[in-house]
């Protein structure tokens, strides 16, 4: 191989409805444009900085997001300070829209966090644990999750992120509020994922009175 692998942070996101017809291409782009947005801020919320990351990769209707080991910025934020900011955001522009315009303008997303050796060449990222991330994001679970789900977001999270980090509830993670439901087969190895689904009801009063941080 001309590529040494690196270890990254793995972070993918995926926008439910992206194929309906409702959403033309002005809307899909301004949609896309509220995603990177809303991605952007709720890194930095957690202290990620671009300078953190490795370029955006851009996969129509998703982001994957790549974060270099860094001693300030661990794992930990992507849980306890990133999704609750993203989870903040869409709510409150959600809610800003009218039900008319809910068909093809509100924004749900599928989340993955994941960490592993990654590679890349010119043609951009590979290796098989972005391979587990797909998978795991892409889950037919996952999927079904967000449907039933009131709220904007479904977490899922691979077993090395919650056997490191969910379990040890470091930062105020809740182990109980992650549920083992997925489990996927790559490179001849079954992976297992743990999703989270926020309580939407307590997030939406907390919007309603302007508590979430």
């Amino acid at each position: 191989m001309n590529s040494l692998p690196v270890h990254r942070s793995i972070l993918a996101v995926d926008l439910e409805g992206s194929t309906s017809a409702l959403r033309t291409n002005p809307i899909k782009e301004q949609l896309r444009n509220r995603v990177y947005q809303y991605l952007i801020d709720a890194l930095a919320y957690a202290g990620i900085e671009s300078r953190h990351c490795d370029p955006f990769e851009d996969r129509g209707d998703g982001v994957l997001i790549l974060v270099h080991p860094a001693d300030d910025i661990p794992k930990t934020y992507l849980l306890s300070r990133f999704f609750p900011e993203l989870s903040r955001l869409l709510i409150n522009y959600n809610v800003s829209l009218t039900p008319a315009e809910w068909p093809c303008r509100r924004l749900r997303l599928r989340v993955v966090v994941h960490a592993g050796e990654v590679h890349r060449d010119d043609n951009g990222y590979f290796g098989e644990e972005l391979d587990v991330a797909c998978r795991l994001l892409d889950a037919p679970r996952v999927k079904r999750r967000l449907l039933e789900a009131a709220g904007p977001l479904v977490l899922v999270v691979s077993e090395d992120i919650f056997w490191g980090i969910v379990r040890h509830e470091y930062d105020g993670i809740r182990a109980d509020a992650f549920q083992l439901e997925v489990r996927v087969r790559v490179a001849g190895r079954r992976r297992q994922g743990w999703i989270h689904v926020p309580d939407d009801v307590l997030m939406l009063l907390a919007v309603d009175t302007g508590e979430v941080a």
